[in-house]
């Protein structure tokens, strides 16, 4: 099976419908699937369904797919950063579904497990518990959570082989996992596809027949936020 592709576009043709639920990597703009977000931006494909650990920033990643509307709902644990996140929440243009962010990724591990739903502590008493079931284990009391099993996964790694496997690069690792095993179809995008038998099996962190499908691209690596001080004179 030949999984790779020669774009974004190429590689998420015949995969994008109106209305979908889309899980994408990245922590910020750590290991955002940046050339896909941008393919599916060019689809023009609406009325999306968003699971990520946030939204982007204004004009990059994720962002880019709420400037021209194209998200209905985000599931989201974090939701600073962007203006127009912010703006299209608090006008009723954009709904949330807001998650502890150990409570959204177990609900995509769950969702790449075959696993409906799992109880956690996370969240009882507060908002997030509202019209949730609950139920208590040894005199404490927990909610259930579902699952996520989204129509399409998108993840950024840094190489990957012909098969698929990845291996992730250190903070870049983040939500990308469970992300890609949450998907009916995964489609990555890397820095660098190597020969088939070069890496090393213990470096692997996802296996191969979590992939469906593979580009290759560059990547601009912007930096969230820049923190500097003043240099102090001599």
């Amino acid at each position: 099976m030949n999984k790779e592709y020669s774009s974004a576009a190429a590689a998420l043709d015949g995969l994008l419908f109106d209305g979908m639920t889309i899980a994408s990597g990245g922590f910020g703009l750590c290991g955002i699937p940046e050339l896909l977000i941008a393919a599916i931006r060019d689809a023009g494909t609406k009325d999306l369904t968003i699971a990520s650990n946030n939204a982007g920033v204004d004009g990059f990643g994720l962002g880019v797919l709420l400037a021209t509307r194209q998200v209905r709902k985000m599931i989201s644990s974090y939701v600073g950063e962007n203006a127009e996140f912010m703006r299209q929440y608090l006008s009723g243009e954009l709904e949330l579904e807001f998650n502890p962010q150990g409570t959204l990724a177990e609900r995509l591990r769950a969702g790449g497990a075959g696993i409906p739903g799992f109880y956690t502590r996370t969240g009882v008493g507060t908002v997030i518990a509202e019209g949730k079931e609950h139920k208590d284990f040894s005199g404490e009391t927990f909610i259930l959570e579902r699952g996520i099993v989204a129509d399409l996964a998108i993840v950024k790694a840094w190489k990957a082989d012909p098969s698929g496997n990845l291996v992730f690069r250190k903070t870049a690792r983040n939500f990308n996992p469970p992300v890609a095993t949450s998907g009916k179809v995964c489609v990555v995008e890397v820095e660098e596809i190597v020969p088939l038998g070069s890496l090393d099996p213990d470096t692997i962190h996802l296996p191969g027949i979590y992939v469906h499908r593979l580009i290759q691209g560059e990547h601009e690596k912007r930096i969230e936020n820049r923190t500097t001080r003043k240099r102090e004179a001599a």
